[in-house]
């Protein structure tokens, strides 16, 4: 992508010093305010200019699909709201229940409610199961029980005392987004979480989105498979060249032969 006609920076290099500032209500493209935002967000890795533009509210509870074809800046976006050092956000906004995401270091937006499950996992090597669930609480804020992601997952619960990395590919889908659930996650991000897994155990992931969806839990989901994703989120954000090309009713896209074709070939 290109690397010219880069925004100006306007974060600046002051740091985020941990005192978030009360703000007025979000700018929306509807008439509420919203619980998440992200207003004309550009993020570079090294010089090449991934995410371009990008501006989308999440409403509170709301499920969000962020779709396009490889390399359309999904995960680049998605990691820039998790305020991962790659990519590096130059120019935008991005907020979180009134606090600002885009002053903020990863661990900071972790803290108040930014819960990431990457694609590969990262299963900390040498701890178990249960270990790696109560490592993610060592710190407030505190989410889920580890006895209540059993309960979701019992899967996890019977190999509780098994080493996180010789579970099976879903197994460790399941214990990295009951990880991130072991933390107090107000925003949900959840990047390729059936990537690499049989058909059977794709179907056990959405089962357990589904619930994970029952209970309200705002979350944006980055899938290859969006035929998958649109089932399950209440609205499609569609990326084409780091841009939102649209944004709308998942309804609206499975409805939409031609949409589909031209910017997710399905």
């Amino acid at each position: 992508m290109s690397n010219v006609d880069q925004p100006q920076n306007l974060l600046g290099d002051k740091p985020f010093d941990g005192a978030a500032p009360g703000t007025p209500p979000a700018k929306t493209t509807g008439g509420q305010p919203a619980y998440f935002s992200c207003w004309d967000v550009h993020a570079y890795y090294g010089e090449s200019y991934i995410v371009q533009g990008v501006s989308f509210d999440v409403r509170e509870g709301e499920i969000v699909a962020l779709l396009g074809r490889n390399g359309a800046g999904k995960t680049s976006t998605l990691r820039a709201i998790a305020r991962v050092d790659d990519p590096a956000l130059k120019h935008g906004e991005i907020w979180l229940d009134h606090q600002p995401l885009h002053e903020m270091k990863s661990y900071q937006a972790a803290q108040i409610g930014i819960g990431l499950v990457p694609e590969d996992r990262r299963i900390i090597q040498g701890l178990t199961v249960e270990e790696n669930l109560k490592l993610a609480q060592i710190a407030p804020p505190v989410g889920w029980s580890i006895e209540r992601i059993y309960d979701l997952f019992p899967r996890l619960g019977e190999r509780r005392g098994q080493e996180g990395t010789t579970l099976s590919g879903g197994e460790q889908q399941m214990l990295a987004i009951g990880r991130t659930l072991a933390r107090d996650v107000k925003l949900l991000l959840l990047d390729e979480p059936y990537e690499g897994l049989a058909p059977v155990i794709v179907q056990e992931i959405e089962r357990t989105l589904d619930q994970i969806k029952s209970l309200g839990m705002t979350t944006i989901i980055v899938e290859q498979n969006a035929i998958a994703a649109l089932h399950l989120a209440d609205r499609a954000i569609i990326l084409d060249m780091g841009q939102v090309v649209f944004d709308g009713k998942s309804q609206e896209v499975l409805d939409n032969a031609d949409l589909r074709q031209q910017y997710l070939a399905i």
